[in-house]
C-alpha cells in the first residue's frame, strides 16, 4: 500500500468511526437562508461537489488535500482534511465561510475565536446526503439549485430501483480497506451508512447488514460465516491490471466463499462511489451493474 493510499484509508476510517447516524445538519448549523459567501473554504470533498453543482464553484478559494472533482478543484490551494487542517493557511485566504466537520472540534474553536462563519457538517446514510446538499443550498442562498440538483439524484435512484426490484437479492461484502496484497486488517460496511444503503439500492444485502456500525473489523473466519455471493472493494486511485490481478487473487484463501469461487470480486477506484456527494447516484450504478450485471444489459 502506498504512502497516498494508506493516508487515504486511515482518513476514510476515521472518518466513518466519527460519524453518527443522526440527521445530517444541526439547525444552528443550517439556518434561513442567508447572503451568499464570496469566499469559501471546504474541507469535505462530498460538500465542495455540491458547492460547484449548485453553481458556487467559483466562490470556492480552497479544498482539502483529497478533493479530485470537479477538475477545477486541481487549481486550488490545499488546506488540510479531518485530521490535519490548516488553520494558518485557511487565515490568510480570508474565507467568509469554512466548511468543516463536526468532530473537528478544536478547528471549530479556532475559527469561531477568529469570527470566521462555518458550516458545520456530518452525515451517515444515503438520505443525508440530500439533506445536506439542501440545507448547504439554503446556507449559502442557493437553495433552488440545491432542490433541482436533488430532484436529479432522487430520479436516478429510481430508476436504479426499477431495474432490480424483481431480481434476487446479493449477498454482498464491502470491502473499505484492507492490507495490500492479504486478507489482513480487513474493515467492511456495516448495517449504517451510506455505502450500506447504496447497496440496499443496487439490489444487494449487507452481510454484515445486522451490525449496526458504520464499521466492522472482518476477520477471514467471519468472512467465511457470512458467504457473501458478490465481494465489492473501494479504492482510491488507478490500479494497473497486473496489481487488480493480484489483489483479486488474494481472496483465493477462501475459496470456499460463494463470490470467490464464482470470481464475483470486483474492485471500484471510481470516486463516485465513496464521495457521498451529487454523483452518488452514478455511484449506486456502478455498485449496481456489479450486483446485477443482467439489469444492464437490455
Amino acid at each position: 500500500m502506498t504512502v497516498r493510499r494508506r493516508r487515504l484509508a486511515i482518513v476514510v476510517l476515521a472518518a466513518l468511526l466519527l460519524l453518527s447516524r443522526t440527521p445530517s445538519v444541526p439547525a444552528a448549523a443550517a439556518g434561513a437562508p442567508q447572503s451568499r459567501p464570496s469566499r469559501i473554504v471546504s474541507l469535505i470533498p462530498a460538500v465542495t461537489e455540491m458547492l460547484f453543482v449548485i453553481g458556487a464553484g467559483p466562490h470556492v478559494v480552497a479544498v482539502s488535500s483529497f478533493d479530485e472533482y470537479p477538475p477545477q478543484v486541481k487549481l486550488l490551494p490545499r488546506v488540510g482534511a479531518l485530521l490535519d487542517p490548516d488553520l494558518e493557511r485557511i487565515l490568510s485566504l480570508r474565507p467568509d465561510l469554512v466548511v468543516v466537520y463536526e468532530s473537528q472540534s478544536d478547528l471549530r474553536r479556532q475559527l469561531e475565536r477568529a469570527g470566521v462563519p462555518m458550516y458545520i457538517y456530518k452525515h451517515a446514510g444515503l438520505p443525508d446526503v440530500l439533506e445536506t446538499m439542501q440545507a448547504v443550498g439554503t446556507r449559502i442562498g442557493r437553495g433552488p439549485e440545491a432542490a433541482a440538483a436533488i430532484t436529479q439524484v432522487q430520479d436516478h435512484l429510481a430508476r436504479i430501483r426499477a431495474r432490480v426490484q424483481s431480481l434476487p437479492r446479493a449477498r454482498t461484502l464491502l470491502v473499505f480497506s484492507r492490507d495490500a496484497l492479504t486478507l489482513r486488517g480487513i474493515y467492511a460496511s456495516g448495517g449504517v451508512g451510506f455505502l450500506n444503503d447504496m447497496l440496499n439500492v443496487a439490489g444487494g444485502d449487507n452481510v454484515f447488514g445486522d451490525i449496526t456500525r458504520q464499521s466492522v473489523q472482518a476477520t477471514t473466519e467471519l468472512i467465511l460465516a457470512r458467504q457473501p455471493d458478490v465481494i465489492v472493494e473501494f479504492r482510491s486511485g488507478a490500479l494497473s491490471d497486473g496489481l487488480r490481478a493480484k489483489e483479486v487473487a488474494a481472496w483465493g484463501a477462501l475459496a470456499a466463499v460463494p463470490a470467490v469461487r464464482n470470481r464475483r470480486i470486483a474492485i471500484l477506484t471510481d470516486q463516485r462511489t465513496v464521495v457521498p456527494g451529487p454523483r452518488v447516484a452514478e455511484g449506486t450504478e456502478l455498485i449496481a451493474r456489479i450486483v446485477h450485471p443482467e439489469a444492464f444489459t437490455k
